[in-house]
């Protein structure tokens, strides 16, 4: 089991149609850690920290997001996994 981190930036309709609380039910439900916020531009911004495996398939879902969003673009950056966080959390 390889543990990885990752900040994603997603762009589209993702602010005001859930994409932040339906992404920290589907973090929780896999044990991925960090958080989602929305950003002034009109993206979403998220870390999440877990599984490889199980952060794909996140990274995966974010490309669809929540039913009324519409996803533009993902941009994927990797960072150095250090086990930061305990939860999940939607900043606001």
């Amino acid at each position: 089991m390889h543990n990885q981190r990752v900040r994603i930036f997603v762009t589209g309709k993702v602010q005001g149609v859930f994409f932040r609380q339906s992404l920290k039910v589907m973090a929780k439900k896999n044990n991925v850690f960090g958080w989602v916020r929305n950003l002034k531009d009109g993206r979403v911004e998220a870390i999440l920290e877990g599984d490889e495996e199980k952060v794909s398939m996140l990274i995966e879902w974010t490309h669809g997001g929540p039913a009324n969003s519409r996803v533009e673009d993902v941009h994927i950056r990797n960072e150095k996994f250090n086990a930061e966080f305990s939860k999940f959390d939607v900043l606001y």
